[in-house]
């Protein structure tokens, strides 16, 4: 009796360090996210991110973003580019806009891996405010407040980080809630 009670203890201690450890990554878009995949991998399974998926297949990306990195990722839910004027998504997916669609993407990238934790140090080093350079050439800033990141774009449109720290094999991504825009 008392071997059965300890083997159930042991399993039921087992099944939770287990369940601790896949708790590690936040679920995004109702799908684990793994560690072990790369931002693509994960981010086709997010019911979140389908727009953002099209955008990155219909900008060429695909390759670059299942790249080595690191890469820092701050990924528009398909509700942030619901939120851009009527028009814009299905203008931006046409073979001739492919160029600008890449700038608005890569606005969106960093060439660094950058956990939330970082980023907040950064603001805070810089005295409430960090300009933090993309691969697409534009100058986000970020704050904090009340633990949460913003970043605001070249135009003034303000997104706040929805999601943080979803880690990457190559890199991390941080969900955020508006797209944001270089100017153009």
């Amino acid at each position: 009796m008392i071997k059965s009670v300890l083997r159930g203890f042991a399993l039921a201690a087992a099944m939770s360090a287990v369940a601790f450890a896949a708790a590690k990554n936040p679920v995004v878009g109702g799908a684990a996210m793994f560690d072990s995949k790369n931002i693509i991998e994960n981010a086709v399974n997010s019911k979140d991110h389908t727009m953002l998926v099209a955008a990155v297949k219909a900008a060429g990306l695909v390759g670059t973003l299942e790249g080595k990195g690191p890469f820092t990722v701050f990924a528009p839910t398909n509700e942030a580019f619901a939120a851009l004027p009527k028009g814009t998504v299905d203008t931006l997916l046409k073979p001739e806009n492919k160029a600008t669609l890449t700038k608005v993407l890569t606005c969106h990238v960093v060439a660094a891996d950058a956990m939330a934790k970082t980023v907040a140090k950064m603001i805070k080093d810089d005295g409430g405010e960090h300009d933090i350079k993309t691969v697409g050439g534009c100058v986000l800033k970020a704050k904090e407040s009340m633990g949460k990141i913003t970043l605001t774009d070249e135009n003034g449109g303000v997104s706040h980080v929805t999601i943080a720290d979803v880690k990457q094999s190559n890199g991390v991504i941080h969900v955020v809630d508006k797209v944001l825009l270089p100017k153009m």
